[in-house]
């Protein structure tokens, strides 16, 4: 039979509470038990401070103790005092003059601690106090301490004491029933709303969200599923769009491919040199694209493979610039390299930082107006290596900079395809820029367009 966490809270929080209760009436019955005994014993040293005038005096008229040897009732009268009368024994009254019991534990030794009269069980381990004569200690009177309640109305008294403490324990223990019940109803009541949610989100549902309505545990539970659905449903959005994306860029050189095949076959164009070229061309870019797609997808699920050693920042950048020195000036554009001749070394994988470096000139080539400046810059920044390609108009509008790391991304949803690229270089960048454990992020460039900022971790040259 499967129990339900509800009943397992109820019973445990009851079980628990119950122990406390049990745990403080046994507690309460124990030491009230020996504070009664105590109450008794200190009634019984009172009365032993009360007697000690008139045993004084009575030693002092009799000069010994033999007068209590030979008549009980002497002493009888020094313990309670009464009014003697002939013929009349003076036990009944003493016991019912004596409700605690205390007066027949009384005894009395004399000065060497031998039992002089009294209770036979009065030794040198008693309740004990001095009765001094002229100035010397003459003999004790002493009591046998209480040890437990034996008097039937202390008993009584007691027992309707525990009796009220079992019924006090058992109302604690009905109220915490109660209050359990409500208590666990009230946690569960948001469990099982988390518990919904999640059989929600898990069906797809990535709206689905959890009231939170609580500064607690739970409520802190509840604002972290929310943030994880609501990641979900952006990550579902991009996947979505992702898509869409993919086929509308695979669709453009596809369609002309598509074209040029069916003219040719249809034999509105013939074979030349410059369809062919027009076909190389769109299958050259359609592999670009592929070749973009693999990469991202390998840096997004972090399986591209990167074998870092200390190398060069400055020796990459510069192998990169002499690479896309001729195309930036057949384009028109000014390129100026402020490169520090010292050693920028880092710990990276030199083939990953080649496309980075690559993919960023290739970025400023597609977007900077005829006339205007490529500029790379890289120097030693705090404790690590700071890299800076700015470049040229066109801008980028300031509210936009932030999604420029967006695959497919871009400021002019109309800027030709064939300029433009895929969308995909920056996005792949952060994604080898985030593995090497570095920071890139885009701002506006003095030079009117797009200045890209590279933080990468450092080692000593």
């Amino acid at each position: 039979m499967r129990i339900g966490i509800r009943t397992k809270l109820f019973f445990f929080l009851l079980v628990a509470c119950a122990a406390v209760v049990v745990v403080q009436a046994g507690a309460m019955r124990f030491v009230f038990a020996r504070g009664f005994l105590g109450y008794l014993n200190q009634q019984g040293r009172a009365h032993v401070e009360e007697m000690l005038p008139r045993v004084a005096a009575a030693y002092a008229a009799h000069g010994d103790w033999q007068f209590l040897r030979q008549d009980f009732r002497n002493w009888m009268e020094l313990v309670l005092p009464i009014a003697r009368e002939p013929g009349v024994d003076p036990a009944p009254q003493l016991a019912s003059s004596d409700q605690t019991g205390a007066l027949a534990r009384i005894g009395l030794l004399d000065a060497h601690l031998r039992r002089v009269v009294g209770n036979p069980s009065v030794g040198p381990d008693s309740i004990r106090l001095p009765v001094t004569v002229d100035g010397r200690i003459v003999g004790w009177v002493a009591m046998v301490p209480f040890e437990d309640v034996l008097p039937k109305d202390d008993a009584r008294f007691l027992e309707r004491q525990f009796k009220a403490l079992t019924l006090i324990g058992l109302g604690s223990i009905a109220v915490a029933a109660l209050l359990t019940f409500v208590l666990s109803r009230a946690l569960l009541r948001r469990v099982r709303g988390m518990a919904r949610a999640t059989q929600r989100l898990a069906a797809g549902d990535y709206a689905s969200r959890i009231e939170v309505g609580s500064n607690d545990e739970l409520g802190h539970l509840a604002k972290d599923f929310n943030r994880m659905a609501q990641t979900l449903e952006h990550t579902e959005r991009a996947r979505r769009t992702f898509m869409a994306d993919i086929s509308h860029e695979l669709r453009t050189p596809l369609a002309v491919l598509r074209a040029e095949l069916e003219a040719i076959q249809d034999g509105i164009r013939s074979t030349t040199a410059q369809s062919v070229d027009a076909m190389h061309a769109e299958v050259g870019r359609l592999g670009k694209l592929v070749d973009d797609l693999h990469d991202l997808s390998l840096t997004d699920i972090g399986a591209m493979t990167y074998r870092r050693t200390p190398i060069d920042v400055a020796t990459v950048l510069r192998a990169a610039v002499g690479s896309m020195q001729g195309r930036l000036e057949a384009e028109g554009l000014e390129l100026r390299v402020r490169i520090a001749q010292a050693p920028l070394s880092i710990s990276g994988d030199e083939r990953r930082l080649q496309q980075l470096a690559a993919n960023l000139l290739e970025n400023s080539l597609r977007y900077t107006d005829r006339g205007g400046v490529v500029q790379v810059r890289a120097d030693r920044h705090e404790s690590g290596v700071r890299i800076v390609v700015e470049d040229g108009a066109p801008g980028v509008p300031s509210d936009k900079l932030g999604k420029l790391f967006e695959r497919f991304y871009r400021v002019e949803g109309s800027r030709n395809r064939a300029s433009g690229g895929s969308g995909l270089g920056l996005a792949i960048c952060r994604n080898i820029v985030e593995a090497h454990e570095g920071r890139i992020q885009a701002q506006a460039s003095p030079f009117g367009g797009l200045r890209i900022v590279i933080d990468l971790p450092g080692i000593d040259a």
